[in-house]
């Protein structure tokens, strides 16, 4: 069974750094570009980050360049998303997908979805 699974979520201060982690299981991520997405409650979902399969190429949200970070680990097949300096703002479900080998931030280009993980920016 193909499953992704988020990890490294919950309630941080402003300012405060958290680590997400995206697991496979049952395939191997090598061939996969993963997408890191959120959605807050009342907003439609967005694109935040994506890595492609190689590692080669990143994107980022606006929003969030030079505060987050995207890397993978294939031998883990693992993808992670550090995540500094946060804000309020940044609140939201955070789901990771994996796609085409491409990175690209739509998610209608995804085709596997974890099933998120919370994510609290408050203080």
């Amino acid at each position: 069974q193909l499953q992704l699974v988020e990890s490294g979520g919950g309630l941080v201060q402003p300012g405060g750094s958290l680590r997400l982690s995206c697991a496979a299981s049952g395939f191997t991520l090598d061939y996969y570009a993963i997408g890191w997405f959120r959605q807050a409650p009342g907003k439609e979902r967005e694109g935040v980050s994506c890595i492609s399969s190689s590692g080669g190429s990143t994107n980022y949200a606006d929003s969030v360049k030079g505060r987050f970070t995207i890397s993978r680990d294939n031998a883990k097949n693992t993808v992670y998303l550090q995540m500094n300096s946060l804000k309020p703002e940044d609140t939201a479900i955070y789901y990771c997908a994996a796609g085409p080998q491409v990175c690209v931030m739509s998610p209608n280009r995804y085709a596997y979805w974890g099933q998120g993980t919370q994510v609290t920016v408050s203080s």
